[in-house]
């Protein structure tokens, strides 16, 4: 699994880069974002725009995610969301629970918004 983890003032952008987010990569994904919220980083920006494919796994650890993120007083956001896994949102219902943003540079200001309030 590839991706670059970029801190930002109050924040951090994880930008996957594989194209598949599935059974074989979630489990690390997973597994970085619970490092990242022991190490205090509870404001995460996931940028999904590589990635054409989510599976039920994938899905997991997005939801794992937003909820380190919320119950450790934090914001999650989901930008670059390519039409299937935006399908996959949509289809689950999630679009209501978690903060989406069109593109990276849409998912910033959706973030620092929230870091304002």
């Amino acid at each position: 699994m590839s991706y670059k983890i970029n801190k930002k003032d109050g924040f951090v952008i994880v930008e996957y880069l594989d194209k598949k987010l599935d059974t074989k990569l979630a489990p690390t994904l997973k597994s970085e974002f619970i490092l990242l919220v022991g190490n205090n980083e509870t404001n995460i920006l996931l940028d999904l725009k590589n990635c054409n494919y989510c599976d039920s796994s994938g899905l997991s650890a997005i939801l794992v995610a937003n909820r380190l993120c919320k119950s450790n007083d934090g914001v999650f956001v989901l930008s670059g969301l390519q039409p299937p896994v935006e399908r996959l949102i949509t289809v689950s219902q999630l679009e209501e629970m978690i903060n989406i943003a069109p593109t990276l540079k849409d998912g910033i200001d959706v973030m620092q918004n929230a870091l304002k309030k």
